[in-house]
């Protein structure tokens, strides 16, 4: 009996009970939540109410990164590269402004600067035919300085040493004054012979053979610049050695000669190598680097 009358006042009861319920929002005059977003991420249901749904993601952009909420960000497209822009003819240079930025447009990157390289110090330009190698066998010219062992064979009063000087000259008995310039000690020998035969002697037999040789000059990058004495046969290296070697800041590749040929006096540029005379200056230059 009791259990058919609780089962009727249920059956009362049931329609007035549905009728007063209803979601809590349209009780309390709260807006509904908003219907999910196709293809959106789960969200924590407290959080879409109060922050919204988050936007879908943009085709081919990077996952969006949570936050403390829980919540994405919403994804925001890329930015477009910069396209530099080709500057004006003419134009000066963009400068960079405080924070190390160009203003205005980019223009292509500028050529780094070539580094310059100081080259040796220029000699006189090379004189072609001085240049070559002379022969070693080519006959002693003489010329002022020279120190001359002359002997006229019978004539004790003649046979002496004579200096050829500034000139050309030697000064003999007898004969007096006798050009000795630009003559091999052959050909200084038969024009004393010939000399002698004009009333003085009979038939002279002159015999001229070099004492000393006139001295050599060099000048610059060596130790012991100065003057010296020619040495029969030699070179400007055995030169520079006599002068106690190059120095430390020589150029030691050419060196600059000068020489007087046919009463002119000439420069050149030669190597090491190349064979001197008598009379021959030197100048060792400084190298740059």
């Amino acid at each position: 009996m009791r259990v058919t009358r609780s089962l009727a006042l249920l059956l009362v009861l049931a329609p007035a009970v549905a009728g007063c319920a209803g979601p809590p929002s349209a009780q309390l005059g709260v807006a509904p939540p908003p219907p999910p977003v196709p293809g959106a991420t789960a969200m924590g249901s407290i959080d879409a109410y109060v922050y919204g749904a988050p936007r879908a993601p943009v085709a081919g952009a990077p996952a969006p990164a949570p936050v403390e909420r829980g919540l994405f960000a919403s994804a925001a497209p890329p930015l477009a590269a910069p396209v530099p822009v080709a500057p004006a003819p003419g134009a000066p240079a963009p400068a960079p402004d405080d924070r190390g930025l160009f203003a205005g447009p980019i223009g292509p990157a500028a050529a780094p600067p070539v580094a310059r390289v100081a080259a040796p110090r220029a000699a006189a330009p090379i004189n072609a035919a001085a240049y070559a190698p002379e022969p070693r066998n080519k006959a002693y010219t003489l010329d002022s300085g020279d120190r001359l062992r002359v002997v006229v064979f019978g004539q004790d009063g003649l046979s002496n040493s004579y200096l050829v000087d500034a000139s050309g000259h030697i000064a003999m008995p007898l004969i007096g004054s006798v050009s000795a310039r630009g003559l091999t000690t052959d050909e200084l020998s038969s024009r004393i012979a010939d000399r002698l035969r004009q009333g003085f002697v009979r038939e002279p037999h002159v015999a001229v053979e070099v004492e000393a040789y006139r001295p050599f000059f060099i000048l610059g990058e060596v130790t012991q610049p100065g003057q010296y004495p020619y040495v029969a046969d030699m070179t400007v290296e055995t030169a520079v050695a006599i002068a106690g070697g190059f120095g430390p800041r020589a150029y030691r590749q050419t060196v600059e000669l000068t020489r007087i040929v046919n009463g002119r006096q000439e420069q050149m540029t030669v190597p090491p190598s190349y064979a001197l005379r008598p009379g021959d200056t030197i100048n060792v230059h400084e190298r740059w680097f």
